[in-house]
Parts: structure tokens; sequence; C-alpha cells
């Protein structure tokens, strides 16, 4: 059962900080080829900048509890064992508990860059409909001329 639980959360987290890995990078390559000549709408121009950030946000934001989520299942179970085999042994009990904050370690380690890849693309967003903003103000301008 402890493997189950171990190797289901550290699972979960790998396979979370794989999607956060590529929705990062898509959105990167994404904003690094856009073409703001291209847009006409600032609402269509917010919406393409904006696909994927969600996901990341929530990747960022959800897998700490789920590292969480894995210590508590990793704790219950040492317990568990501890309760089944009546003998209290340090070194099984310290072996347990280092193994169940492996989770929260892992959650913290897929949290941390999904939150900054988060940061950074929103910040680049928001650069991007700001350029967009003054080619708009140029185009008018030079209409009105």
């Amino acid at each position: 059962m402890k493997e189950v639980v171990e190797y289901g959360v550290i699972g979960i987290l790998v396979l979370m900080s794989v999607v956060a890995l590529w929705a990062s990078i898509e959105r990167m390559l994404f904003y690094h080829y856009i073409k703001l000549v291209l847009y006409t709408n600032k609402t269509e121009l917010e919406i393409d900048l904006s696909k994927n950030l969600t996901l990341i946000a929530t990747i960022g934001s959800n897998a700490p509890y789920v590292g969480l989520l894995g210590t508590v299942f990793g704790i219950i179970l040492t317990f568990v064992q501890l309760g089944q085999s009546g003998v209290v042994d340090t070194s099984s009990i310290m072996t347990g508990l280092a193994l169940a904050l492996q989770a929260t370690a892992g959650g913290l380690l897929v949290a941390i860059p999904s939150i900054v890849f988060y940061n950074l693309l929103m910040r680049k967003s928001e650069v991007l409909i700001a350029q967009w903003e003054v080619l708009q103000e140029k185009d008018t301008k030079k209409g009105k001329e």
C-alpha cells in the first residue's frame, strides 16, 4: 500500500511538472513568434495570449497540496505499520517520515517553477498587449493624416 501511495503521488507530481513545462514552453514560443499586426481586436489578442496560463497557475497552486496529501498518507501508513508491528523502532519511524516528506518536497519542486513561469508569462502577455495598443495608436494617427 505504501508504494502505491508513494508512487501515485510522485507520479501525479511528475505528470503535473511535465504538463506545466510543456505549457510554459508552448507559451514562450507563441509569445516569441506572435505577429501583433495581425490582430485587429484587443479581446482576440488577450484570448490568444492567455491560453494555457490558467493551467500553469493551477498546477503551481495545487502541487503543494498534492505533495502534502502524499505526506499525510505516508505518515498515516507509517503509524499504521507501527501499530500493527507493536514494536517501536525509531529507525523505521524516521525512514517512514522521511519518505513521507519526499512528497512535500516534490510538490514544492513542481510549484515554485510553475509560479515563476506563470508570473513571467503574465508579464510578457501584458507587455505584448501594451505593444499592440501602441501599434493601434500609430495606425489611428496615420489614418487621420
